[in-house]
This record gives structure tokens, sequence and C-alpha cells, in this order.
């Protein structure tokens, strides 16, 4: 592929996204939003958070690793049972990592 097929590629797909995002903002701003669909949209955030997380905790190699050696694993584990239990971003973060030194 060249260059230009590559920046064009690049900018429809910025394009599309951004119209897909925009056609959303405008059209929840001229409705009413059930209540039922603002309670299920509470979750899409951590719903993503966690998609984009699990991967990097049970494949930090490409391969499955669900032993208990697996460092990210387990620092994984700690850091969601710290947040579960005291809500603080900053501790989860600190033990986390502590974890995740210790470990490994």
């Amino acid at each position: 592929m060249t260059g230009g097929r590559l920046w064009l590629l690049l900018a429809g797909m910025g394009a599309i996204t951004y119209a897909l995002r925009l056609s959303m903002i405008v059209l929840l701003g001229r409705m009413e939003v059930p209540p039922r669909m603002l309670r299920g949209l509470r979750f899409v955030p951590a719903a993503v958070f966690s998609a984009l997380v699990a991967p990097a905790l049970v494949r930090p190699a490409g391969s499955v690793w669900l032993s208990p050696a697996n460092p990210y694993l387990l620092a994984g584990l700690l850091a969601g049972a710290v947040a579960w239990r005291t809500r603080s971003m900053v501790l989860t973060i600190v033990l986390g990592w502590a974890a995740f030194w210790l470990v490994r």
C-alpha cells in the first residue's frame, strides 16, 4: 500500500468515526432517552475497560496464560479487589503496580 492510499484510508476511517459519533450526539440531543436505556448506558465504560484490560492480563505474550505464575493476572486480580473494596483509584494503581513488581 502506498503512502497516499494509506493516508486516504486513515482519513476515511476518521471521517466515518466522526460521523457516527456526531450522529449519536445529534440524535440523542433531540429525543428523550428512556430511563431503562440510561441505566444500561452506565455500564458501558466498565465493559469497554474490561474488554481492553482482560486480554492484557490473560494473554500478555500472545497466548493464553491462566497459571498462578502469571504476574499480570495476579496483580490485576489484586488491583480489581482493591478497587472493588476501596473505590480508590490511586490506591488501586499503587497496590496493583506494587503487586506486579513483587510477583515479577
